[in-house]
């Protein structure tokens, strides 16, 4: 969701890999426990940050906030996988970027919820009765000033997808247990219109493609590591 900036992300060094962090355990990765999380509102609350930036950089947006949501896609398979899309080239905003299905709210959006449901049907082809919503991440806030709230769902693996290709030119599936391997977790800094802006890197290396996820993606993922490690 976040703009890239000039510059190549896949060329800018990493400061450094988690590899001190656990691995999310295995029985933490079975949609029957993600699904017992989140009927847990005391897990949930627990789990509310903002991306990587402070409560004060929050607050300074909130008076003019571009909302958004994406839906955090979880495709039930005996190993579940985290479902990506990578955005058409001719995009105005954030083209060749891999990201989440979704996009701004519109007015007659009634939730957030319903936004990512709708942006998923009209950007893939997902069909809503394919969908079980689990609930809502918390937001996120992106250096260009969209709050953007993951919906967390898990989809049915027999979903049949029709790309619309102006917004999407591929979908994929991460295996889930890679993405919740910190030691898959690059860090990054740059110093960029007078701030210090971090973000993750999850490169990852699939049928003889190399597949770049970064900035907000991987921040928001970087976060459902945390609520699924939450003790």
């Amino acid at each position: 969701m976040s703009q890239a900036p000039q510059f190549d992300p896949k060329l800018h060094p990493s400061i450094g890999v988690d590899h001190h962090l656990p691995v999310v355990p295995g029985e933490r990765l079975d949609i029957s426990y993600i699904r017992r999380l989140f009927s847990d509102e005391r897990v949930v609350r627990s789990a509310e940050v903002f991306g990587n930036y402070s409560r004060l950089d929050v607050d300074a947006h909130l008076n003019n906030p571009v909302k958004a949501s994406v839906l955090f896609a979880i495709v039930s398979r005996p190993e579940p996988t985290l479902l990506l899309t990578t955005r058409s080239p001719s995009l105005r905003k954030h083209s060749g970027q891999i990201s989440f299905a979704g996009g701004r709210l519109d007015k007659s959006d009634p939730s957030d919820t319903h936004a990512a449901l709708r942006e998923a049907q009209e950007e893939i082809g997902l069909e809503p009765s394919k969908v079980e919503v689990l609930g809502e991440m918390s937001k996120y806030l992106t250096g260009t000033g969209y709050i953007v709230t993951p919906v967390v769902a898990v989809v049915d693996p027999s979903m049949e997808l029709t790309l619309n290709p102006h917004e999407v030119t591929e979908t994929f599936e991460v295996p889930l247990h890679f993405v919740m391997n910190p030691s898959h977790h690059r860090r990054h800094s740059r110093a960029f219109e007078g701030k210090t802006r971090e973000w993750f890197s999850m490169p990852f290396h699939q049928d003889g493609q190399d597949r770049f996820i970064w900035g907000a993606t991987a921040g928001m993922i970087r976060n459902f590591y945390h609520f699924l490690m939450h003790e």
